[in-house]
């Protein structure tokens, strides 16, 4: 490396540290040594301190103490102590740089000036990413959907530059974090200029106008060691090989680099994250004992997307189908409002339903799509309203019955990856917007099937050979073909309603959160799916079936070695195996002995309040307090990692109205507590199952956040109310 950047490093280090150090003074003379203060939505604390040194801070005091470890960490004379990323066991400036960011921002929250509001625009930007964001994009981390992220630091030297760089990640399926500036202009306004659209849905984040907002990303990489890794706090040797070896991300710099701009980079390049620049830098290539790039440059804004992917080592396939729009995951999230809008279907408006039916093979031309209608050309082109039926024919030498349901959901998902095509709904229930701009562009109806056929292929390769798509747009066809529909729908719902653990011999793994969370299984039975909600036990089996050396395998139920907690002998031995011994033995329906892992992207927690003889259930999402006084954030430390905790275990929302809920500690009869918005969530399914159970008010008699959220008035709340668990046998023994 050469000295002009190590100094550079250094001076950037140093000058970040003083800024810091001055408004933490002036916010301890404003608010007092002892002010408390977190990040919004974080069991973490500072993370980035937290994780690196095992420090909590929680108030201005400890982050004196905090912004000393960053002192300590520069050198004395950066003429002579040139800067190395993660030499043995030391530290450097660049790790400084973050630690003093990272207090820096917050002290900013502290002053109400984060979110950072931008005064010309009025936009806000994102800021701190919270721990149920990342909670809640785990499943699309950890199964590839989303393969990398990426920071973009600067501004391009054009808007249409900008544009294209970010539709290209976008294609690629790559987040994209926005920071910084370059000559007053940034990456975010380039976009909003060109009226793109930011924020989650679009996979495009911007986290605040200048260099340090880049620490925002960098949070958001080290909590994936503290959540999934179950990494322990102040054990940064092991933090920076799972950033380098399992968060796969990497910069791209647009625009002249200055002190703090190499700074940042010098920290994120000590986690494995290294930087490609669009000026003529130096190329940095492994020193010392890194053995990752670490700065790169390609001045060709063409290529500076693949050159970044190359040098991070991402292996990124993306099947797109032959339409005049932009396809990806990213655009999923894209809403379409009304005065976008050339036309829409469904959705109340007009009659509609998407079907997946299974055909022989001799039955279907591949590839066809037909559209069923008089005049559908001149129909479509009036804009508004139409009628729509889609009926996707498959046929497959593998192909099952079972899996017409799995293909169907996925209608979704596919129809709302092409950039202005929006989807709601499923079933006879289905609504379909196509945006005035995807029209210019030259979409047509036929371009839904075209969709439809494409992906499902490339979707289900393994268990589809052709596909045909029909697609009624008639009112009269559209009606009577819906009826037929809804018969098949019904006879779908008695058949997944005869699926019980008992009727089948094998059940589903789920390995795909290995990735972050190496000793984690999940088990997935017909009554109980994953605990992230996304895969059900059909899913599993068709999963196996399209790619049988895949994440999701076959489980040998064996003999049932207790019925009352769920413990199979093929489960146990499978167990052992898939976690490499960490995990020996599970019981399926219990809380309180050797209960499922997680890795950390469950949809809720249940957690044992013993006072109360019950549990409580809180979604993520959650952020108020609990009885048991910890928020959904911080009861998730205790129980993601792939550890085995009793007494708390995540779960899938749908499960708590599953008949082998905590069937070994008395089921739904022991839930006391529940956040309002889970119980409305739930309401329809929980009230049937509690009338099975014989308390049809069950409901009314669990507490929520209105009523109380300390464990006192809980007691109170359920003795008023003759709460059935307080009759139960001890939860605890």
């Amino acid at each position: 490396m050469s000295k002009l950047i190590a100094t550079s490093t250094i001076r950037g280090a140093r000058s970040i540290v003083k800024e810091t150090e001055v408004l933490l003074e002036k916010t301890i003379q404003q608010k007092g040594k002892d002010y408390e203060f977190e990040f919004p939505d974080t069991a973490f604390y500072l993370p980035m301190i937290y994780a690196l040194t095992g420090f909590p801070v929680k108030t201005l005091s400890d982050m004196k103490v905090a912004l000393g470890f960053a002192q300590e960490l520069l050198h004395d004379d950066p003429d002579e102590n040139l800067w190395l990323p993660y030499l043995g066991e030391t530290l450097d400036s660049g790790m400084a740089t973050l630690f003093a960011e990272e207090i820096f921002l917050a002290l900013r929250y502290i002053n109400g000036d984060e979110p950072y509001i931008d005064k010309e625009t009025g936009y806000t930007y994102n800021g701190f990413i919270t721990d149920t964001i990342q909670r809640n994009l785990g499943v699309q981390l950890v199964d590839g959907t989303m393969p990398g992220f990426a920071a973009i630091i600067g501004a391009a030297p054009s808007e249409d530059i900008a544009v294209s760089i970010v539709r290209e990640l976008q294609e690629k399926n790559i987040l994209i974090f926005l920071s910084g500036q370059s000559n007053g202009d940034s990456v975010t306004k380039q976009l909003l200029r060109k009226g793109v659209e930011l924020g989650w849905d679009s996979r495009i984040v911007p986290l605040g106008p200048h260099t340090e907002h880049t620490l925002y990303a960098l949070d958001w990489a080290i909590r994936a060691s503290l959540i999934f890794g179950a990494k322990k706090p102040g054990d940064f040797k092991e933090h920076l090989k799972y950033q380098k070896d399992r968060v796969f991300a990497f910069a791209i710099v647009l625009g002249e680099l200055d002190d703090l701009k190499w700074a940042t980079g010098a920290g994120a390049i000590n986690m494995g994250f290294p930087a490609i620049c669009d000026t003529d830098v130096p190329v940095i290539h492994p020193t010392g004992v890194c053995t990752y790039e670490e700065v790169d440059k390609e001045l060709d804004h063409s290529r500076i997307v693949q050159r970044a992917i190359e040098v991070r080592g991402l292996k990124i396939t993306v099947e797109k189908p032959p339409i005049p729009v932009a396809y990806g995951p990213a655009f999923e999230g894209e809403r379409i409002r009304k005065e976008q809008t050339f036309i829409e279907f469904g959705g109340q408006r007009t009659p509609a339903f998407e079907l997946v039916t299974m055909k022989e093979m001799e039955e279907i031309e591949d590839n066809k799509v037909v559209i069923i209608g008089d005049n559908w050309l001149e129909e479509y082109e009036k804009g508004g309203k139409m009628p729509l039926g889609i009926v996707v024919e498959v046929a497959g030498r593998k192909m099952q019955k079972d899996f017409e349901t799995i293909i169907e959901r996925k209608i979704h998902q596919i129809l709302n990856e092409a950039q202005g095509i929006w989807h709601m709904g499923q079933r006879d229930i289905n609504w379909i917007r196509i945006s005035a701009s995807a029209k210019s562009a030259g979409i047509t109806l036929e371009h839904l099937g075209i969709i439809l056929n494409t992906m499902i292929h490339s979707k289900f390769k393994s268990i589809v050979d052709k596909v045909q798509t029909l697609i009624y747009i008639n009112e009269t066809d559209v009606l009577r073909e819906r009826q037929e529909a809804q018969k098949i729908y019904r006879q779908r719902d008695i058949r997944l309603s005869t699926l019980t653990d008992e009727s089948v011999d094998t059940f589903y793994s789920c390995l795909l959160c290995q990735s972050f969370a190496p000793s984690h299984v999940c088990v997935i039975t017909p009554e109980r799916l994953g605990l992230c909600g996304a895969y059900n036990w059909l899913d599993g089996k068709a999963a196996y079936e399209i790619d049988p050396t895949g994440g999701n395998q076959p489980i040998p139920k064996g003999s049932l070695l207790d019925a009352k907690y769920g413990r199979y002998s093929g489960v146990d031995e499978y167990l052992k195996k898939a976690s490499g011994g960490a995990v020996e033995t599970l019981n399926l329906y219990t809380i309180m002995e050797n209960p499922m892992t997680s890795c950390g992207c469950f949809e809720c927690i249940v957690a044992i309040i013993p006072e109360a003889n019950g549990v409580m259930v809180v979604n993520r999402g959650s952020q108020g307090m609990t009885p048991i006084g910890m928020k959904f954030s911080t009861l998730a430390g205790s129980v993601g990692g792939g550890m085995q905790t009793p007494g708390f275990m995540g779960i899938g929302v749908n499960f708590i109205t599953s008949k082998k809920f905590l069937y070994g500690d008395g089921g739904i009869k022991r839930i006391v507590w529940m956040p309002a918005a889970l119980k409305e969530r739930i309401k329809e399914d929980f009230i049937i199952r509690a009338k099975e159970e014989g308390i049809p008010d069950l409901l009314d008699r669990i507490a929520d956040e209105t009523i109380c959220e300390e464990s006192d008035p809980l007691l109170e709340f359920l003795t008023q109310k003759q709460h059935p668990a307080l009759e139960m046998d001890p939860i605890l023994t």
